[in-house]
């Protein structure tokens, strides 16, 4: 189905905003894809926030010229998806992971921070882990050094404790009361 030139303004302008937005573009070929692996695909890339979409790639590259997706402008011949991502990683999993199980998806290129990607590139970019995971680990490396002095000081003060002898001691717990004379005057 052919768009008007109103259509086809209103897909380039949708898309350069999605690139606007996108740190990571990935295009892949989708070539004998069923529909029910397709809504699978995007259902999962919506899911992690990755746009995916199929355009007309006279239209895909008006709507990336002058970004910094612009770099793979050349790759953008035959059946391809797009997609575009905020997160760095997100779009680059999304398909890596979902070509891993169906041959027939077959990652062409990709870009990320103004720099075309090679297959091999996306797969290396797929494989980073997420900002959240990095953030944990992050936080892990910076609470080990505090953990561990804590366990240290807890042993010593438990070990110093052993050490010195109970005190008080139960004499001055309980002083002894003097005898009471009981005789009457």
């Amino acid at each position: 189905m052919s768009l008007n030139r109103s259509e086809k303004e209103a897909v380039i302008n949708e898309v350069t905003s999605l690139a606007a937005k996108a740190q990571t573009l990935v295009i892949a070929e989708y070539r004998g894809i069923t529909v029910a692996d397709m809504t699978k695909l995007r259902a999962d890339a919506r899911s992690k926030g990755v746009s995916l979409s199929v355009l007309k790639n006279t239209l895909a590259r008006r709507a990336v010229a002058g970004s910094a997706f612009e770099v793979v402008a050349d790759q953008m011949t035959g059946p391809l998806i797009y997609g575009f991502s905020e997160d760095a990683v997100a779009a680059a999993k999304v398909v890596a992971d979902f070509a891993k199980t169906n041959t027939k998806l077959v990652i062409r290129a990709g870009a990320f921070g103004g720099k075309a990607l090679d297959v091999e590139g996306v797969k290396q970019l797929a494989n980073i882990p997420s900002k959240e995971v990095l953030l944990a680990q992050l936080c892990g490396l910076l609470m080990s050094p505090m953990s561990r002095t804590a366990v240290v000081l807890g042993a010593l003060a438990a070990k110093k404790a052993k050490a010195l002898p109970k005190w008080p001691p139960k004499k001055l717990l309980r002083p002894e009361r003097p005898a009471v004379n009981q005789q009457i005057c």
